[in-house]
């Protein structure tokens, strides 16, 4: 049972669950600084936040393990990949299928739960971040795919909160999709030699490996001035701006290993990416903390 567990963990890599979870939540503390200050620790904060959490784990756990089954054919032929859970035979198809089909239905069921809205809209969620998966097979806009995927996390957690959406949301959904673009065509470079070899498309694949990653920086660059617009949009305080010089120094270290060696992809795909999330939610948390209850 416990072997059963720890590949179903490692089937949805859920230990990733890190680089989007905490745009989420921090999409989550801005609804309700910007539209329900009165009403943080109260049991309607508690009860969403519960509820917006059990939707974005079994919502982005559906979407790996569907993504571990489409491309299981092309796992075992990736000699980066041959090591995941189907095709090393782990797991079966029929098991992770039928995790996939009840992660989507526990998200469905937290949608509900949420409002109504989101309700109606999580079918053309999951149908879209099950889409993502396809796409590598013939365009390189999958990088757009996958950050309007991770988007989604943060722009519904606004939605769920709030009923309806507004610009604010909006643009720290297109933070999130720059920065997933970014780190995206990066990791893609890993798998460059593969990909043309196979006919698979990514932007390193399409206009070389250089290319692929000057893109990459100019997609984090964009990111980081999503990012650094919040301060204005949401009226934040100096916390927030500090939270900001930290990732972008995390964003500079993960260039800068990029640019010592490709050797270094991996750290820079998982740890600073991580470093980035993690900091910028820490300090979202804090800032918002700091007006709600220090200022008042």
């Amino acid at each position: 049972m416990l072997k059963k567990i720890k590949n179903t963990l490692e089937l949805v890599k859920f230990s990733h669950t890190i680089f989007v979870l905490p745009f989420a939540l921090s999409a989550f503390l801005l609804a309700f600084y910007d539209k329900y200050p009165a009403d943080f620790g109260t049991p309607f904060f508690y009860y969403k936040i519960i509820w917006i959490i059990v939707a974005l784990v079994s919502g982005r756990s559906g979407a790996m393990a569907f993504n571990r089954i489409i491309d299981r054919k092309i796992d075992a032929k990736n000699k980066r990949t041959v090591n995941r859970t189907l095709p090393k035979g782990e797991l079966t198809t029929l098991y992770s299928l039928v995790f996939g089909v009840i992660s989507y239905s526990v998200l469905i069921f937290a949608a509900y739960e949420l409002n109504f809205i989101c309700f109606i809209l999580s079918p053309f969620v999951i149908a879209f971040v099950t889409f993502y998966s396809y796409t590598k097979r013939f365009t390189f806009f999958s990088h757009l795919v996958l950050g309007i995927s991770m988007a989604l996390g943060p722009i519904g957690t606004w939605l769920a909160v709030t009923g309806s959406l507004n610009y604010k949301i909006l643009i720290l959904g297109l933070a999130v999709v720059f920065w997933g673009m970014g780190f995206d065509i990066l990791y893609a470079v890993m798998d460059y030699d593969f990909d043309v070899a196979n006919g698979l498309f990514s932007i390193p694949a399409k206009f070389g490996i250089k290319n692929g990653i000057i893109t990459s920086r100019i997609f984090h660059l964009l990111a980081l001035i999503c990012l650094t617009s919040l301060y204005f949009i949401f009226n934040l305080n100096f916390l927030y701006i500090i939270g900001i010089i930290l990732v972008i120094g995390f964003f500079a270290y993960e260039h800068y290993l990029v640019y010592k060696s490709l050797d270094n992809i991996d750290m820079a795909f998982f740890t600073m990416n991580g470093y980035i999330s993690i900091t910028f939610f820490i300090f979202i948390f804090i800032s918002v903390i700091y007006a709600n209850f220090y200022l008042k």
